[in-house]
């Protein structure tokens, strides 16, 4: 008789991104540089590249593997561009951000204060996917955030309009 299995594994959330990757094994040691991840598990296919491997950044768990060549999944570089960005919330984001360029990562946008409240930039990873980073720095009300980025908004335009 088989036991009965928790529905969402030991160690996972609800949502757990899947990554398709070119080179999974250079992949796993780029987030182990840049990231600070763990490797939990990996499978090697037929052809000796990583089918399925798990890796985990804090406390969550980040699927990859390559992307079968029968399959509608596609790695980024095959897309020239990822469709989404993987949201890292971290403790010091100055600390890994640095740590990230260090390693490999292509800096998209600057790390600068939000008017949400975080402490925010965007990077992208040698293998095409597109990460955002933070840290919470203040608790900012919805109105608090409208009226901030009314003015970010402002400003922006009057840059752009000198010049």
């Amino acid at each position: 008789m088989a036991k009965s299995a928790n529905p969402i594994p030991k160690g996972f959330h609800t949502v757990t991104p899947y990554l398709a990757i070119s080179d999974g094994a250079q992949a796993i040691d780029f987030y182990k540089k840049a990231f600070g991840a763990t490797e939990v598990m990996r499978m090697n296919g037929p052809d000796g590249k990583i089918s399925h491997a798990e890796i985990k950044i804090g406390d969550s768990i980040i699927m990859l593997g390559s992307a079968p060549p029968h399959s509608d999944v596609r790695a980024p570089q095959q897309l020239h561009g990822s469709t989404v960005s993987i949201f890292l919330y971290l403790d010091d984001v100055d600390k890994t951000f640095k740590q990230a360029l260090n390693s490999g990562a292509k800096e998209v946008q600057a790390l600068a204060d939000q008017p949400w409240g975080d402490r925010y930039g965007r990077l992208s990873d040698p293998f095409g996917h597109s990460w955002s980073l933070a840290t919470h720095i203040e608790d900012v009300s919805e109105a608090e955030m409208a009226k901030r980025m009314k003015e970010m908004t402002e400003k922006r335009q009057r840059a752009q309009a000198a010049g």
